[in-house]
């Protein structure tokens, strides 16, 4: 007897072999293998064997997110940035791993799935996975997507909780990559919107959690922006060649994003308390960010900011990042020219740049990045921690070994008002020969040593994207 469920599969992989002819089609998929194969199952672990010595002053939680499809229909329509979201996360505790823990983000598609209720909260569009950074605010936990997925909430065992813009009853886009001010605990945000291609959106979130300001800034194409920066006065604003593509989707690509030579690349600065119209532009040659360091006023009024670029992006694959150049540049707006000032830092292939988050809005010395190749092979052996001194333009590596891949590296300060290399760079590391991740703690103050200390999971945490490190109150 034919049933329903026996139909939907088939209906499904018709629909999957038609849009195969529709699109580049390859039988296998890098994101889907090796580092990023998705794990399929959730795991707590507590007993934790440690190398070295945990710092004492370590408490509280390293929570990082990334895509863990649940299913994958047909692997080689998958791209990586879609997948349901899966955030992992070690606690420690007075110089002990108390925990890890995995567990898929609930959004509609996940909890069907997996047979579980579907979460309270509002929703925004026909988009709700949420699988790209993580972050502590207001008290709470949260998991973050780009493009239309509102917020979900954690509870401190990483189990999901609602959607919700965070304590506001907002329905509207969010960001992957809010920035805090320290000054006054705001979160930042520039927003886009797949459903709205004429405007992205600047988003102010206050320390209660309360939604305090939106400004909509009108664009052309609807840009994909990824990430901002903010400076004491000002928002910048990425705009640059990375596009919807009305072609990408018809076509039924799972991420309708292409790189569109037709779209002028330029930045903005926004001052925070001005309007759309008060947005000063500079063009800048094409090229592609999909993250900042960090970003400060200089007292002549020009604004810089330190970024990852890439030359181009999207005009390959169809299944993750395809880089043909990836440099580590600092950016200048002067305002009294109309382009912006290209330093190139270095010249290595990198990702994923971290600072201390202490010094947001404010001139600081260090970076971090790790080696990134991003082609359509996607990631192709071990990389290094890169700390960049921006002062003196000196680096210093951390090889972690020769079967070792590192994620994004967070940096945790010692104290409150330390100085700026007094902590920790804490990240998930990939064993590529054991199939299984540590959780990798080292001196800031000396990356090349060797680590502090090692927690060994007996687990992969497959690389994703973003995470942070959220402590104790």
């Amino acid at each position: 007897m034919t049933t329903a469920t026996d139909i939907a599969e088939r209906v499904t992989a018709w629909t999957s072999q038609q849009l195969a002819k529709r699109v580049p089609y390859s039988a296998e998929n890098p994101f889907l293998s090796g580092p990023f194969a998705p794990v399929s199952e959730e795991r707590t672990e507590t007993e934790l064997r440690v190398t070295g010595r945990i710092p004492q002053e370590l408490n509280g939680l390293f929570a990082r997110i990334g895509p863990n499809p649940v299913a994958v229909p047909n692997p080689a329509l998958y791209h990586w940035f879609m997948g349901d979201g899966m955030v992992h996360g070690v606690r420690l505790q007075e110089g002990r791993a108390l925990w890890y823990r995995n567990r898929w983000v609930g959004s509609n598609s996940v909890n069907a799935a997996l047979g579980r209720p579907t979460l309270p909260g509002k929703r925004h569009g026909i988009f709700d996975v949420v699988n790209t950074n993580v972050v502590g605010h207001a008290g709470r936990i949260w998991a973050l997507v780009e493009a239309g997925g509102l917020p979900i909430e954690l509870d401190d065992c990483l189990e999901s909780v609602r959607h919700g813009y965070f304590d506001s009853g907002a329905v509207r886009s969010f960001s992957a990559h809010p920035h805090l001010d320290p000054q006054t605990g705001d979160l930042h945000a520039i927003c886009y919107d797949g459903l709205a291609q004429n405007r992205v959106s600047y988003v102010r979130i206050d320390a209660s959690g309360k939604l305090a300001r939106t400004v909509d800034i009108p664009v052309k194409h609807g840009p994909m922006i990824h990430d901002c920066a903010i400076t004491a006065s000002k928002v910048v604003v990425l705009d640059l060649p990375v596009t919807m593509s009305p072609k990408a989707f018809a076509a039924g690509s799972k991420l309708p994003y292409r790189w569109n030579p037709a779209h002028p690349a330029r930045v903005g600065l926004l001052p925070r308390d001005g309007e759309a119209s008060d947005v000063r532009w500079f063009d800048v040659e094409p090229c592609y960010v999909f993250h900042t360091a960090n970003a400060f006023d200089r007292e002549d009024g020009a604004v810089v900011v330190d970024v990852v670029v890439h030359s181009t992006m999207f005009d390959r694959s169809a299944q993750g990042p395809d880089s043909k150049r990836i440099t580590f540049e600092r950016w200048t707006l002067d305002p009294k020219v109309s382009a912006v000032r290209r330093d190139v830092i270095s010249e290595e292939f990198q990702e994923f740049p971290r600072y201390d988050e202490r010094r947001t809005t404010r001139e600081n010395r260090y970076a971090y990045t790790v080696g990134a190749q991003f082609g359509p092979s996607g990631h192709v052996g071990p990389e290094p921690l890169i700390r960049h001194d921006l002062g003196t333009g000196a680096v210093v590596k951390h090889d972690y070994g020769p079967n070792q891949m590192p994620a994004e590296v967070v940096f945790v300060p010692r104290t409150a008002d330390g100085a700026e290399d007094d902590g920790w760079l804490v990240s998930y590391v990939y064993d590529l020969r054991e199939n299984r991740s540590d959780f990798v703690i080292l001196n800031a103050a000396d990356p090349a040593a060797e680590p502090e200390a090692i927690i060994h999971l007996p687990v992969r945490v497959p690389l994703g994207f973003h995470g942070n490190w959220i402590g104790d109150a």
